[in-house]
């Protein structure tokens, strides 16, 4: 009986190298456009069921080895168990936030007036997600899931806003697709560092009183899901704008 221990944990050893593997792959097949995000998500569903395998078969090969003084069998029973935890955390992770989550990829500031894009429309026009906002639906799941998103209302003239906002944008690597200070608007894409998918960013800057109000909406062109990727975008945007602002007016 003990000499059926090395097939099975070198065979959870292997299975749980392989998902890895296929794991970085997924997202790295698709930032590299050697296929699509379905594509990749079938690769990474795969990844993780072959990595819960190789859990199981490491711990039935684990406890075999103990109890049989197999000393090499349980090395690498617990290599195989380290290597299939690494492999499924991840995206037994991303379930776990999409369902704690609100189900929805359109993140802004402004859910009564969403800024709109304008110029980056022409490179959405093929992504299966609209850039038309949702409504009151979205709205009040954003604010189930995120309320503390909110305008951002700056004591700085617009000018000196929108010159900060732009300036932050670049700080954060995003590209900037477009901007136009006569309205206050500006215009980029982020791309996750992953998956490698474009996300599309608009910032508003709206004249108050003499003060500035800052808004943001942040949209992904894939996926029906962002698992807080935009929100996240959003508040550290907001967070280093105001940091930048405050060290301005000292």
């Amino acid at each position: 009986m003990i000499k059926s221990y090395p097939l099975l944990v070198v065979g959870a050893l292997a299975l749980g190298v392989v998902c890895l593997a296929a794991l970085v792959i997924s997202g790295l097949g698709n930032r590299w456009q050697l296929w699509g995000y379905e594509t990749a998500f079938v690769i990474l569903g795969s990844a993780l069921i072959g990595a819960l395998i190789t859990v199981v078969a490491a711990l039935v090969g684990g406890v075999l080895s103990w109890r049989s003084g197999y000393q090499w069998g349980l090395y690498v029973s617990m290599a195989a168990l380290v290597v299939g935890l690494v492999t499924a955390l991840p995206p037994l992770s991303w379930i776990r936030s999409a369902r704690q989550l609100p189900y929805i990829h359109d993140i802004t500031t402004d859910t009564e007036n969403p800024p709109a894009f304008v110029a980056i429309m022409k490179e959405r026009a093929n992504a299966p997600n609209t850039a038309a906002y949702g409504g009151p639906e979205i709205a009040k799941l954003q604010r189930e899931g995120y309320p503390d998103l909110a305008p951002l209302q700056v004591r700085v003239p617009p000018p000196r806003a929108f010159e900060a906002a732009l300036a932050t944008a670049r700080d954060l690597g995003w590209k900037v697709i477009d901007s136009d200070a006569s309205t206050g608007r500006i215009e980029a894409t982020d791309q996750t560092l992953w998956y490698g998918f474009i996300d599309d960013i608009i910032v508003r800057i709206t004249p108050s009183a003499d003060s500035a109000r800052v808004d943001v909406r942040s949209v992904s062109r894939v996926g029906k899901s962002d698992i807080g990727t935009n929100a996240r975008r959003i508040r550290k945007f907001l967070d280093a704008f105001a940091a930048r602002t405050a060290q301005a007016t000292g």
